[in-house]
């Protein structure tokens, strides 16, 4: 597996630095006129990464499987702190959420943890009840889904329906794997439906979102701005892009460039080549991600890796998706690449744990 490694770990660094140096250009200019200083995202972001590496290092040189006796305190933890974060003058409020920790110029989203937390429960409850869970709807899967539903409602407090999105379809995902039955998976997968729709079309910015998705020019001042925004980049980049740092549309065009669309601005200034090759290291880490789980050595490393790489691999495809007109928008950033300290450094601490799974694979080079 040391192949393997290298590979995760070639993608990861690629993908960093591609990240530090579109986070200076699609920010430099709003930086400046906010802030008088250009590199005040820049600066902010290498902490996060200098942290995120540092992090991601530390959980490799233990041996993973201590983390399932470690799966219940980490997830009441992470409900802790989905609580305080809803409570006033302890979470932060921005743009009318409360999703946020404020730490001096540091933030930290509690739900970021959380994804962790979930997908370590799950994995440790698959690893221990996997013949119930195929067998037994209540006494196998129905604690775990108790459990997701649960958090779900905190995060959807906050409100944030994209995270909640990508962590309900990770865990589907991983039941799926699992092994269990297709009628537990066809009632979960029916009902969530209905819950998502009763949760978009009862709430009037979610609506707008989704017809500004399906027609973004019925409103193109307003609800339909960021997407029309997003395509001009897109398609200004043509075959090579227009060159780094030639952006137009981050010269307060495209609201959030360095952040939920930093994958358009990319297109723009490097062109169809730079964006496939976005979508190359992505897919490839996925890949790679998903040989560690195939290989690793129990049944809680399979799991554990896997919805690891799936929350990262959902991050892409959904932020990617959003840029490009063809998913409504979900606020959810482009790992290792986009602008936003918790989920870089919780997104490094989950290649971190797929690289320490690998190190105990049965697969011989």
């Amino acid at each position: 597996m040391r192949k393997t490694r290298l590979i995760i770990f070639t993608n990861l660094f690629i993908l960093l630095l591609l990240g530090i140096i579109m986070i200076y250009s699609s920010s430099c200019i709003y930086a400046q006129s906010r802030y008088n200083d250009e590199m005040f995202f820049l600066k902010k972001h290498i902490i996060f990464v200098l942290l995120g590496l540092f992090l991601m290092f530390g959980v490799m040189c233990f041996d993973y499987r201590i983390l399932k006796q470690k799966a219940k305190p980490l997830l009441l933890l992470a409900f802790l702190l989905l609580i305080l974060v809803l409570i006033p003058f302890i979470g932060k409020e921005l743009g009318g959420a409360r999703r946020w920790f404020r730490f001096g110029v540091l933030s930290f989203q509690p739900s970021e943890f959380a994804n962790m937390a979930l997908v370590l429960y799950i994995a440790d409850c698959i690893s221990r009840k996997k013949t119930i869970i195929q067998e037994n709807f209540f006494r196998g899967m129905f604690p775990p889904l108790l459990v997701l539903v649960a958090m779900a409602v905190l995060i959807l407090i906050q409100p944030d329906l994209g995270t909640v999105f990508a962590l309900g379809l990770v865990v589907f995902i991983m039941f799926f794997v699992a092994g269990v039955p297709m009628r537990y998976l066809i009632f979960i997968m029916c009902l969530s439906l209905g819950f998502f729709y009763i949760l978009i079309f009862t709430s009037a910015y979610r609506r707008a979102r989704i017809m500004a998705f399906i027609n973004p020019w019925q409103d193109p001042k307003r609800t339909g701005f960021q997407i029309i925004q997003s395509n001009i980049a897109l398609g200004s980049g043509g075959l090579f892009g227009v060159g780094l740092g030639h952006s137009r549309q981050k010269l307060f065009y495209l609201p959030a460039s360095h952040t939920d669309f930093i994958f358009s601005i990319i297109g723009e200034e490097l062109g169809l080549l730079g964006t496939l090759s976005v979508c190359f290291l992505f897919l490839n880490l996925i890949m790679q991600g998903l040989k560690v789980s195939r290989f690793a050595p129990d049944v809680f490393g399979t799991f554990l890796s896997l919805g690891i790489i799936m929350i990262i691999g959902l991050k892409a495809v959904i932020n990617i998706g959003v840029s490009c007109g063809v998913l409504p928008p979900k606020g959810l950033p482009l790992p290792f690449i986009s602008y936003g300290g918790s989920s870089l450094v919780f997104d490094m601490i989950g290649v971190g744990l797929i690289l320490n799974i690998s190190r105990f694979s049965c697969l011989l080079e």
